[in-house]
């Protein structure tokens, strides 16, 4: 098989099924689902303010995908068209991306299955074609992968720093991934042992990261009055707290975790009154540290029941099926059968491909994967565990199954064959 071939059958993995989710859901992609980047990319468009008002910036949210959106609007408009055609050619680039990833940990053909799969994964066909922030995600993790491996290869300090800054920008679209640098310094140095050259390429990582972030960082020192990644810890609160567990468990999500008693207006809120005739002033800085202080003494406090969250996180990133009831819930009964049915079917599939072929794969894309799926692992036992956090990485695994499928099929061959050279 040729590249070219490919590349024509992976773009057409990734493009022709989206399109017809986003034919098909058009009345909803800007009405149903849509987060709160959504809203500040409005708002910077319309008045130039990063925020839920204008003249009232706010960090209280993780800006990459609001950019990308307010980018669309400003050049285009708000438009489901616009919207679904930007998130389909993200998602074919993304495509592409593990196709090379594929092709350069193992064989061609082995990227091409890989991507393949990737890129037909059934919540992600659906999920790619609405707001969605994960959509980034996916495709910074990609680049991600890709550069640590060119980087354990060539060593080199400027592909460090690209490594560094593309880690950056998946930190300025998902906050989870604050200390990932840190993983990929690990990653691209230790194969070099103790070196000057070793500590080069992982610091090169880092400072490439800090060079992205830190600009964002210092906005919201001086725009909103504290330096810090983002003001909304309002959302690991909702994920540590007494009451998590129990909703979580039967289908809930972290948003319908109670408010404390007397806690202060977070900004969304404090925005929606506003604009409800009841003006309402919020300190970003002060509602940031209040909530973060109560994670702190939840974990500090009841450490038997973080440990339970913490075990309820891992079995829920890692569940083939929906564990959270308003994750993406389709309508009508052929979106039921994906979300119910073949959804499970495909991930139970690629999880038991994945672990045969992390046998078979080569040992650097194999400690690859362990590290980032571990990584993520790690952050939703400190925050939450839902499918649609576990999706953008799901393409290390389908390379890995890919490497399982490609080594089978030769296997096979060889089989039909030796009895036709016997005679």
């Amino acid at each position: 098989m040729k590249r070219r071939q490919a590349l024509a059958i992976v773009l057409v993995a990734a493009v022709v099924p989206r399109f017809v989710v986003l034919l098909s859901e058009r009345g909803a992609i800007l009405q149903e689902l849509v987060e709160k980047s959504d809203r500040f990319a409005q708002t910077l468009v319309s008045s130039g303010t990063f925020g839920f008002l204008p003249g009232r910036p706010s960090g209280y949210t993780q800006p990459l995908y609001a950019w990308f959106l307010a980018a669309l609007y400003q050049v285009f408009e708000r438009h489901w068209l616009v919207v679904g055609l930007a998130h389909i050619a993200i998602a074919a680039l993304t495509a592409v991306i593990v196709l090379e990833i594929g092709r350069r940990a193992a064989s061609l053909r082995v990227g091409v299955v890989g991507a393949t799969i990737a890129t037909l994964h059934p919540f992600l066909v659906w999920h790619d074609m609405h707001l969605n922030r994960e959509i980034l995600d996916g495709l910074l993790l990609a680049i991600v992968a890709l550069l640590a491996l060119v980087v354990a290869e060539r060593k080199g300090a400027l592909l460090a720093l690209a490594l560094g800054a593309a880690a950056g920008f998946a930190i300025l679209g998902n906050a989870r991934l604050a200390l990932l640098p840190l993983v990929l310094a690990a990653f691209v140095a230790l194969p070099l042992e103790r070196s000057r050259r070793s500590l080069l390429l992982g610091a090169g990582v880092i400072a490439g990261a800090a060079v992205v972030v830190a600009p964002w960082i210092g906005r919201n020192e001086v725009s909103v009055g504290c330096p810090v990644l983002t003001t909304d810890t309002r959302a690991l609160w909702k994920a540590n707290n007494e009451n998590t567990r129990e909703i979580l468990d039967r289908g809930g999500w972290i948003d319908d975790v109670p408010e404390p008693r007397g806690g202060p207006p977070w900004p969304e809120l404090a925005a929606d009154l506003t604009l409800a005739s009841k003006p309402t002033e919020v300190d970003e800085c002060a509602q940031q540290r209040y909530y973060r202080e109560l994670v702190f003494d939840f974990w500090r406090e009841n450490p038997d029941e973080k440990g339970r969250l913490a075990a309820q996180a891992v079995q829920m990133l890692w569940s083939p099926t929906f564990s959270v009831d308003s994750d993406d819930a389709g309508r009508g009964r052929l979106a039921e059968l994906g979300r119910d049915v073949v959804e499970p079917v495909f991930m139970i599939a690629v999880y038991l491909l994945a672990i045969m072929g992390a046998v078979l794969a080569p040992r650097r894309y194999v400690a690859l994967v362990v590290l980032l799926v571990g990584y993520n692992t790690l952050a939703a036992m400190a925050f939450a565990g839902t499918v649609r956090y576990r999706a953008p990485f799901d393409f290390l695994l389908a390379i890995l199954a890919a490497t399982a499928l490609v080594r089978g099929w030769d296997w096979l061959r060889e089989r039909r064959l030796r009895p036709a050279t016997r005679t």
